[in-house]
């Protein structure tokens, strides 16, 4: 058996074990449970017919739903959000699934709802810690050269360069083995040089080569051309590294218009209807929740507090940027007292406005809940870009040049920025920079569990003290 054989083996075995290791988790743990509560009256009438049953279902669940859901954790290139997410899903599918299978054959006289929930989550939780070990594992076993794909790079400009310094930095399990280039001066000067370009096909004749990374000018078509079809013709798989590259230095989303390829500036995953209604169903929820529970409580203390403190509203009320540019009434517990600057100045450090209720309110991030009204409303999000007062939006979107792509999404109570330490008040245009570069970054990055990451971290925040708080 030749190396590339054994590569290719090693990358089916890499899959098997995966599925080896999903498979004993699950089962392992529905074993556990059982014998963990057989004692009990919900487990107690589970016979020998049931048991098989149920087993059954167990592993005809799993494969179900593994056939359609591909995690691709072998993969050289995928991210550990990715991987907690398809997890995620899966389990949630396979949560569902499997609730009505033990219902459909009676497996269980009566599934008690609370306990079944908490299952699935302590499933869930072991089952993303199973598949990020396993994909920490894999990275430091191609760290160590194994498992790895053997490379060439077509071209020696700005982009051939940036891509071998990419792979040759990363543990995506690729084995660069050089470029080709028609410049001679290039021979010197290029890492393992191997050869004009012309050469390529002569290389691989003698050498296993599983994919091309092409950084070829567009003006080379048919050289380019006729490298895909050299590798379509000899199963290597071809990547072709575009010339705007070298002058725009950003992801980009790749898309067809029926035959017509188009490139988008950014991914922006809240287009997709799907995303939405799943941001808004639970923004709905949440706030909907916490404005007939913990709020009332909150704005019959703090109400008070706040008229005790100073004369004026309880609630402070401002317009303000919100999603594609529209004004909304923005709603919050006044935590100042009534002054005539407070559409054109940010609070700042010992800010002699603040009551000493306010003051306390802003620590604790208190002074936001009323916007949970404005979620409820649809205005706002739990999480996204802080919306700015309309004078601030004017001044930086003239000074700042992506300033207006953050209101592409609803503004949130919170939001990226503010829990990685670009909160409060912005005393330069570079500080605000750095937040709408973060806010820009939240809108290309949306995922449903980065919303709850933000969410805890604002928590955390709160219990922990933020000295920009104020």
């Amino acid at each position: 058996m030749n190396v590339t054989r054994k590569r290719e083996s090693n990358s089916y075995l890499i899959d098997w074990i995966i599925r080896v290791g999903d498979v004993l988790l699950i089962n392992l743990f529905f074993l556990a449970v059982y014998y963990i509560f057989r004692n009990y009256e919900i487990t107690s009438n589970i016979y020998h017919r049931e048991q098989i049953t149920a087993s059954l279902t167990i592993n005809l669940c799993y494969f179900f739903v593994s056939s359609f859901i591909r995690f691709q954790i072998s993969s050289n290139v995928i991210y550990l959000d990715k991987i907690v997410q398809k997890s995620t899903v899966f389990i949630a599918i396979y949560s569902i699934l499997l609730t009505a299978g033990f219902s459909i054959f009676q497996v269980v006289p009566s599934i008690p709802i609370i306990p079944w929930i908490i299952g699935f989550l302590a499933l869930g939780t072991l089952y993303i810690i199973w598949h990020i070990a396993f994909r920490i594992l894999l990275k430091i076993y191609r760290r160590k050269g194994y498992n790895y794909r053997q490379v060439i790079i077509a071209g020696g400009g700005i982009n051939g360069v940036e891509i071998h310094e990419t792979l040759l930095c990363s543990d995506f399990g690729y084995k660069i083995m050089g470029f080709f280039d028609d410049d001679p001066e290039k021979t010197g000067v290029l890492p393992n040089y191997l050869g004009k370009i012309s050469e390529i096909k002569d290389y691989i004749k003698k050498e296993k080569v599983d994919e091309i990374f092409c950084t070829l000018p567009g003006i080379e078509e048919e050289t380019i051309a006729d490298l895909i079809l050299f590798s379509e013709k000899n199963m290597i798989r071809f990547q072709y590294i575009p010339e705007f590259h070298r002058y725009i230095k950003r992801r980009f989303t790749f898309y067809f218009l029926e035959t017509t390829p188009v490139l988008s500036l950014r991914n922006e995953p809240l287009q997709h209807f799907s995303n939405r209604f799943v941001k808004r169903s639970f923004d709905f929820i949440v706030s909907g929740i916490l404005l007939v529970t913990i709020f009332p409580v909150i704005l019959l203390v703090f109400g008070i507090a706040i008229k005790l403190s100073s004369r004026g509203p309880i609630f402070f009320v401002q317009k303000r940027t919100g999603i594609k540019g529209q004004e909304f009434n923005c709603y919050k517990f006044r935590s100042m007292k009534p002054n005539k600057e407070a559409d054109k100045l940010q609070a700042v450090a010992n800010d002699p406005r603040l009551t000493k209720v306010g003051a306390f309110m802003r620590k604790t991030n208190i002074d936001e809940l009323p916007q949970l009204l404005n979620v409820f409303r649809n205005e706002m999000s739990l999480v996204g870009p802080r919306p700015h007062m309309l004078k601030h939006t004017d001044e930086y979107s003239a000074l700042i040049d992506k300033f207006m792509v953050r209101h592409l999404v609803k503004p949130g109570i919170t939001g990226w920025a503010q829990v990685t330490g670009f909160r409060g008040e912005t005393k330069t245009v570079n500080a605000m920079e750095e937040r709408v570069k973060r806010d820009v970054w939240y809108l290309e990055n949306w995922t449903f569990f980065l919303d709850l990451k933000i969410l805890f971290l604002t928590v955390f925040n709160m219990f922990r003290g933020d000295k920009k708080a104020f």
